[in-house]
């Protein structure tokens, strides 16, 4: 496999930090992952250079910015293999998203005693949105079981999607397990019942191929800043005959087409959904982060990063008194653990004094923490610029902690 992990470190500037004297071991990219040079300097030219206002100027700058706004959705589009650049909204990220969808979607299709499903493991983003629209619209919100493994329970998936289901929200991957779900049979499961389909692809999308139209999902989306993007944008992709169906989302200027006082029309797609000065800048920033993957190879990277997971699995799971959270055989990006008798938290802040950094808590699944009877988790999350060693000091500091705290 030619994937340079060296090299690809060198066009991360902040993994060059140190902290508390110790270099930085950066594994807390489910949160969000580290960006490139390339992604900074692109933002930056931005501002130097073509900073303007989009779609409303006939000055060259505001040409410019429109053209390569545009041309970031495009690139957008065919990253996801999405038909058309008019199904690509641009979105704070995926909690704006999905909330775009609750919304909209909760308008125009939702009834009184119609139900939602989503699943155990769905991050806070994928479930209170759902509890905001249900509330609004009289429905039902439904939850699909896990096993023990951190899998889906797909006979209860199956039990709970009904002729009453209007649509199905599951993430792709599981923030806190690494579960992958099998997205594409989740999907033709709704699709016979009736249902549609939004994918959460906030974890999936920097460690997985994602094509939308094999997919065949009704909506997608993520953040720029989980695959090496900026943060403050993100990504809706929908069905162009679902999404001429929607309500706008919010009023504003560029989502018209016709305003008076009596009445307004509005915009075609995508920009019916895009009220407001955009982030024209993250826009570009993202476009970049894509690039950035191709050129060091997509599939190489996604090997790269499962062959390392499968070696922090290994060492961790060595550990006596380590619990890890998701077993399944599909997984990614992460190993989530405890150790037995000691508070995720002090674990946490200790690897911290190790200059290892990781998340602690309850990662935005609070009914995860429910069903696993603790407090909280610790997750090590991994991208393609970490490596093994990196690993072999998460294992030595997590044993060093253990010390410290029993």
């Amino acid at each position: 496999m030619n994937f340079d992990v060296e090299k690809i470190r060198k066009d991360f500037p902040l993994l060059q930090r140190t902290v508390y004297n110790k270099p930085l071991i950066y594994l807390d990219n489910a949160a969000t992952n580290q960006k490139p040079r390339q992604v900074l300097q692109r933002m930056a030219d931005y501002y130097e250079n073509e900073n303007s206002n989009i779609h409303r100027g006939t000055h060259k700058l505001s040409i410019q910015a429109t053209t390569a706004y545009e041309q970031a959705r495009q690139t957008v589009a065919q990253f996801i293999h999405a038909p058309a650049a008019e199904q690509i909204i641009f979105t704070k990220g995926t909690t704006e998203s999905i909330n775009l969808v609750a919304a909209t979607f909760g308008e125009r299709f939702v009834q009184n005693g119609d139900e939602i499903l989503i699943t155990h493991m769905e991050h806070h983003s994928n479930i209170v949105p759902w509890q905001l629209m249900c509330g609004r619209r009289g429905a039902t919100l439904r939850v699909a079981d896990i096993a023990e493994d951190g899998t889906l329970d797909m006979d209860d998936f199956k039990r709970k999607l009904t002729p009453k289901t209007k649509l199905v929200a599951f993430a792709h991957v599981s923030n806190t397990l690494g579960t992958i779900n099998p997205a594409q049979q989740l999907v033709k499961l709704a699709h016979d019942a009736g249902a549609r389909v939004l994918i959460d692809g906030a974890q999936a999308v920097a460690h997985l191929p994602v094509d939308v139209q094999a997919l065949d999902c009704d909506f997608y989306c993520f953040s720029a800043h989980k695959i090496y993007g900026p943060m403050g944008n993100g990504v809706l992709y929908g069905k162009k005959e679902i999404l001429e169906e929607l309500p706008p989302y919010q009023g504003g200027g560029e989502m018209i087409s016709e305003v008076t006082f009596d009445k307004t029309t509005f915009n075609e797609l995508p920009f019916r959904f895009e009220a407001g000065t955009p982030n024209v800048a993250g826009a570009l920033g993202l476009e970049a982060a894509l690039h950035y993957i191709q050129s060091v190879g997509a599939r190489a990277m996604h090997q790269y990063e499962n062959d390392l997971l499968l070696y922090a699995t290994e060492k961790l799971s060595a550990i006596s008194g380590l619990i890890i959270y998701g077993n399944s055989p599909e997984k990614t990006g992460v190993v989530t653990f405890n150790l037995a008798g000691i508070h995720s938290y002090d674990v946490g802040t200790l690897l911290d004094k190790f200059g290892v950094a990781v998340r602690t808590g309850h990662m935005c699944t609070q009914p995860l923490t429910v069903f696993y009877g603790v407090p909280g988790f610790i997750r090590a999350s991994f991208s393609m610029y970490n490596t093994r060693q990196e690993v072999d000091a998460l294992a030595d500091a997590i044993l060093r902690s253990r010390e410290m705290l029993l």
